[in-house]
């Protein structure tokens, strides 16, 4: 036992979760360092490794595509015709439909394209990772001269962010179309109108944090259940999944309230 392990144990026992909380987030930031250098270097986009990234961008976005976008469409639905009749009562119609895009588009419709990829498709890949650590596979990797976060890691959180800007993109246009017809009704007369209060809503600091905001949702979701599983101790009492969900909601807990604050403060 080294002097640097001797001190850590020797030291009181909140100072030691304080420090174990600290070097887990460090990992995380560490990870998604490396694996944005990689998902940025050319060379991680050999024949084989395209191949792969774009088998699990099929495999995480086909399936959950139509359920998303029609679970989307429902919720916005509802939510638009709630909107709309209400502000009819109380006289505000001219208020409705700008609080529809922002409360589905920019607020609501990011943060559920992200959990939902994070359910259906970011957390299993941590799980399956997590499995390949435990049974020395990516260590077997490598071993054999072959980088296991460029061969196994890098196509898993490709797909996550590829999986994430497609549905919240997909599910946006859905919810615009679905608010001008719960406002309008089946009719071209208001489109220009409704042009231009969308465009007033989506003005330069609205477009560009609206645009960091679901970049980071996606970086969130991907990096922290990798992460996790890659570097968290599987011998713990609490499992590297539990710890990865309670890290991935306090980050995008954060940042819808950087969003808030960037949008409306």
């Amino acid at each position: 036992m080294n002097a640097a392990t001797r001190r850590a144990r020797a030291a009181p026992l909140p100072l030691r979760r304080l420090a174990w909380w600290l070097s887990g987030w460090w990992r995380i930031v560490a990870f998604g360092a490396t694996i944005s250098a990689m998902a940025l270097s050319p060379a991680s986009y050999a024949r084989a490794q395209r191949r792969a990234i774009a088998r699990h961008m099929v495999l995480d976005t086909a399936p959950v595509l139509p359920w998303f976008v029609l679970l989307s469409a429902l919720i916005s639905l509802v939510i638009a015709r709630l909107v709309v009749v209400t502000a009819l009562s109380y006289g505000l119609t001219q208020y409705a439909l700008e609080m529809l895009v922002r409360v589905l588009v920019i607020e609501l419709i990011p943060l559920t394209a992200a959990l939902f990829v994070a359910v259906r498709c970011t957390i299993p890949h941590g799980a399956e990772v997590a499995v390949l650590r435990q049974r020395g596979v990516l260590r077997a990797q490598r071993a054999g001269g072959v980088d296991p976060l460029r061969r196994e890691v890098l196509p898993r959180a490709v797909a996550g962010l590829f999986a994430v800007a497609l549905l919240a993109v997909v599910a946006g246009v859905v919810a615009l179309l679905l608010a001008y017809l719960a406002t309008y009704g089946f009719t071209t007369w208001a489109l220009a109108g409704y042009t231009r209060t969308v465009g007033r809503v989506f003005d330069p600091v609205t477009a560009v944090v609206f645009q960091l905001k679901t970049l980071l949702f996606a970086l969130v979701v991907v990096l922290v259940p990798l992460g996790s599983a890659l570097h968290d101790d599987t011998r713990s009492r609490v499992s590297a999944e539990v710890r990865g969900l309670v890290r991935l909601f306090a980050l995008l807990l954060l940042i819808e309230a950087a969003s808030l604050v960037g949008n409306y403060v």
